[in-house]
């Protein structure tokens, strides 16, 4: 064995930091340094600002307190997303987080509820839905803390402020030993293997390594520009190349959720935190000009503006080989599908997941590579079928956008997802998927897909069961939500930002 002697990451910002707070936690008491260059001169993009669930499970297992994270980076809590307008115009749905309802017997819930619903039964499946339930009503408690009741079925994630988070995660990782290099990096210079030795700084310094990760966002400067890796092009499954983003003062309660309205020429977001809101608009440039697109973003903004509207083109794909040699490519290096289900940072800290499970000596045997880059892909594929779903299923056509969205091709992982739903409610759950059941079941059904038929063995149980605790769930649910504070007091009682921060 010759153990890693130093690890090095390219560039700063959530995907830098992230990446430096796990591997000085998970190298505590090695050998291992961990040293991360960035410089001032360069900007983040810095909207990466709404997590999912996994999120949580990872500042647990940092040992972060996750009160005093949500204090510092002016947090808000996310039961899940609420989506307008992108079925059809007029219409809207709930992404929620956490489960639907609970088995009947020995049933699935959802099998169950199709079957009520063949047979007339007026609930909807969100009425079981414990976050959706909370989110209407802008409620929150956290779901452990009411395990007796329904509630206790919810799950929730967070709104940051990615600024924020990335000053609170380098201080962490300082703090256990990562070192910061302020400079800007000019070069990269290879070894005679074609393997990264060091990156060349403004002024003539060198930074050494055995071990890169490049965080150096869409110039993918190591991965990309210096080992040659191509991106893998999927803009003709997704239209959208460019976003505008704005920040904006907080006008009324804090609603619980990302908002995703759906607009002429892609999708808008709202994000609201403790100190503002972030907002944005994702849109095609191949039907919207940008002054066109800041345009219809001011239209629907709530508060005054923070900051200037800023364009950030992208090319949604990833990376042929997100690891390649002795260097990986980390959030925009390795890739980038619009942040329609807010997976940009959960992508990050599962490649370092990854990392951990395969981590190399300074051989970097290539078949820990594959394995890496089998794995990483497939996540990434998962990701951009899911979004790809919230397009295929629209029934919008009231503009080019839209009308090219209905002809762009589908996956066939994708239709082969379809197929089995429509049969009979079926779903195929891989073993680490990111989406399950819950997350499938709300998207197909608000955007206007139910199964053909029930499976058989539901037929097994009494249909009067079935009625009956749905009778009996939906206002228990509703009048337990009512006995919650709302969501903004929840946050000044428990965790209310440092605004000095």
């Amino acid at each position: 064995m010759k153990p890693l002697r130093r690890i090095v990451i390219a560039g700063g910002g959530t995907a830098g930091w992230i990446t430096a707070a796990m591997l000085s936690h998970l190298l505590k008491g090695s050998a291992t340094a961990v040293e991360l260059v960035e410089s001032e001169e360069i900007g983040t993009i810095g909207v990466g600002e709404s997590t999912i669930p996994p999120f949580i499970t990872l500042l647990r297992n940092l040992g972060i307190d996750e009160q005093d994270f949500i204090r510092q980076t002016s947090a808000s809590f996310k039961l899940g997303i609420r989506f307008r307008d992108w079925y059809r115009l007029g219409s809207g749905y709930f992404h929620p987080f956490g489960a639907i309802g609970g088995q009947i017997d020995v049933h699935e819930f959802y099998q169950c509820w199709l079957r009520a619903k063949a047979n007339g039964h007026p609930s909807a499946l969100m009425d079981f839905a414990p976050a959706a339930i909370m989110a209407d009503e802008y409620r929150f408690m956290l779901p452990f803390k009411a395990q007796r009741t329904m509630v206790g079925a919810a799950s929730y994630a967070l709104h940051v402020d990615a600024k924020r988070v990335a000053t609170y995660l380098r201080r962490y990782a300082e703090e256990r030993g990562a070192v910061r290099t302020e400079g800007r990096i000019e070069r990269v210079r290879t070894r005679p293997d074609g393997a990264i030795e060091a990156l060349c700084l403004r002024g003539g310094r060198e930074v050494a390594g055995d071990f890169f990760i490049d965080c150096t966002g869409f110039r993918s400067l190591l991965v990309g520009q210096t080992l040659g890796v191509g991106l893998i092009d999927w803009s003709d499954q997704l239209l959208c190349d460019r976003a505008v983003a704005v920040q904006t003062e907080n006008t009324g309660d804090t609603h619980p959720f990302t908002l995703s309205e759906a607009l002429g020429h892609g999708w808008r977001w709202r994000i609201p935190l403790q100190h503002r809101a972030g907002n944005g608009y994702v849109y095609s440039s191949r039907f919207l000009s940008d002054d066109e697109a800041v345009a219809t973003l001011r239209t629907k903004l709530q508060g005054r503006l923070l900051t200037e509207p800023a364009i950030i083109p992208f090319k949604t794909g990833m990376r042929a080989r997100m690891w390649e040699k002795n260097c990986l490519a980390l959030g925009l290096a390795a890739g980038f599908i619009e942040p329609l289900e807010s997976t940009a940072i959960h992508l990050v800290y599962r490649a370092v997941d990854h990392l951990a499970r395969f981590f190399p000596d300074q051989d970097c045997d290539p078949a820990l590579a594959a394995e890496f880059n089998r794995r990483m892909g497939a996540e990434y594929e998962e990701v951009k079928d899911f979004i790809v779903l919230h397009y295929c299923l629209s029934q919008r056509d009231d503009t080019p956008f839209w009308q090219a969205c209905r002809q762009a091709p589908v996956p066939a992982s994708l239709r082969a997802r379809l197929d089995l739903f429509r049969a009979s409610g079926v779903l195929r759950d891989g073993l680490e998927e990111l989406f399950r059941a819950v997350s499938w079941q709300s998207v197909y059904e608000g955007m206007g897909v139910r199964p053909a038929r029930y499976q058989g063995l539901v037929e097994t149980l009494p249909l009067s069961v079935i009625t009956e605790t749905l009778d009996r769930s939906a206002p228990l649910l509703r009048a337990q939500v009512q006995g919650l504070p709302s969501h903004d007091e929840f946050l000044r009682t428990h965790c209310a930002a440092e605004r000095d921060f």
